[in-house]
């Protein structure tokens, strides 16, 4: 079965937001402090209303909603502005599908019709599995850090 990305809308917003707090729970186990993601779910009308603004005015950014048939199972964000790829979420049971690559070679692609430039992303450090598969695409490690605060999403 066959995955398509569609630019997100404000409608979306509940649907966006469980798929967020789902993925990362699954994803981050062990990466992220188990209390946030624990908390994830306890939030999920502030983090509602959080993607009810930023889908409703994305300024200069781009949300996308992946879906299977009428289920979304992942998200892509990015911004044009900087080239720069902010999160390209999966739901665990599609991965090792493929599904990934479509939505790293959609966002790149989008990425390349705006103009030249490189294209980056963050990861987290010990996020492994998701280190090789950047890194089998081409992305390389620039030693750039940056420090997370977990409780001021």
């Amino acid at each position: 079965m066959n995955i398509y990305i569609r630019k997100a809308l404000s409608e979306d917003v509940y649907d966006y937001t469980k798929c967020h707090i789902s993925i990362w729970q699954s994803a981050y186990k062990g990466i992220v402090p188990d209390d946030y993601l624990d908390n994830m779910s306890l939030e999920i009308e502030q983090r509602v209303e959080k993607y009810k603004s930023t889908l409703s005015n994305p300024g200069y950014c781009e949300y996308y909603c992946v879906m299977l048939s009428s289920k979304m199972i992942g998200f892509i964000a990015m911004n044009p502005c900087t080239r720069e790829i902010w999160a390209i979420y999966l739901s665990d049971e599609f991965w090792g599908n493929g599904y990934g690559q479509e939505m790293l070679d959609f966002s790149i692609n989008k990425l390349k019709q705006i103009g030249q430039g490189e294209i980056s992303l963050w990861v987290f450090e010990n996020n492994g599995r998701a280190r090789r598969f950047y890194e089998k695409n081409d992305f390389k490690f620039n030693g750039s850090r940056r420090k997370v605060d977990w409780y001021g999403f």
